[in-house]
């Protein structure tokens, strides 16, 4: 494969957009995607890196127009419904077990292991999905809108015992072309050696920086007021993390320790592979 130059690496990452308006049939249905697109788009999906091989992700592909509705619903996404292809992305570490039982060994018992390295294999799956999208010129969007009906989805999708959504992902031809979204100034997400807190005037200057990521129409961005709305007391995140947490119980999923019980040091893992 040809080198890309860094311009020309640079262009298609700034070509990146959230999209929800899709290019759709004449009445209104999703435009169907080519086959041949369809396959590349799970080829790289199956390309992502993995922890200990294990793969720990599922994607439920939306196909009738009943699941994509009720999805849409649950999710409070209607795009849902439009776009060509539509996901949702699944930590999975049901399959490992499986695995193992037909192969004649026994299951360990890792519930927090096994949200933590299954939300990253689901991540970097879905985001390898999207960037090939992309490269074939559609565009997409993640929604974590998959906690607003997070109980609900667990049905409609029979999830087992071992399987919970990450996020929904939808992809399709752009019919709208936002512009793009600010990120804040790198010096506050890479660090060097060791971790460093911004200063307060770095912080300030950050804010500034994504006010116009919260702007609607002729109103100017306010980006504290927006994590507020998510992140403060009262806020949308804290309103889902009971539903969270009640998925994780349902789903075997959680490590909540007992008070006073202690957890045993860990040992060396192998190195990761994938």
């Amino acid at each position: 494969m040809t080198p890309r130059t860094p311009e020309e690496v640079r262009a298609f990452f700034d070509a990146h957009r959230t999209v929800r308006q899709y290019v759709t049939g004449e009445d209104g249905s999703p435009l169907p995607m080519p086959e041949e697109h369809l396959d590349v788009l799970l080829h790289a999906a199956q390309r992502a890196p993995t922890d200990a091989t294990a793969q720990l992700y599922s994607f439920v592909r939306l196909v009738s127009p009943e699941v994509r509705a009720r999805v849409a619903e649950l999710t409070t996404n209607a795009h849902v419904q439009t776009a060509s292809e539509a996901f949702v992305v699944c930590l999975d570490v049901r399959r490992v077990g499986q695995l193992l039982r037909v192969a004649g060994h026994e299951v360990g018992h890792w519930p927090a292991i096994g949200v933590h390295f299954g939300i990253g294999d689901a991540v970097m799956a879905g985001q390898n999905l999207l960037t090939a999208a992309e490269l074939l010129g559609y565009q997409g969007c993640w929604i974590g809108g998959v906690m607003n009906g997070l109980e609900g989805l667990l049905d409609v999708l029979a999830l087992p015992e071992g399987v919970l959504p990450f996020a929904a992902l939808t992809v399709g031809l752009p019919a709208e072309t936002p512009p793009q979204r600010p990120r804040v100034p790198r010096s506050l997400v890479v660090h060097e050696d060791r971790y460093r807190d911004g200063t307060d005037e770095e912080l300030r200057g950050a804010i500034e920086v994504m006010n116009p990521i919260a702007a609607r129409g002729d109103q100017p961005g306010d980006w504290a007021r927006l994590l507020r709305a998510y992140w403060a007391p009262g806020g949308g995140m804290e309103k889902r993390e009971p539903h969270l947490v009640a998925a994780l119980k349902r789903q075997g999923l959680w490590a909540g320790e007992e008070e006073g019980a202690t957890v045993p040091p860990a040992e060396a893992a192998p190195a990761r592979e994938g």
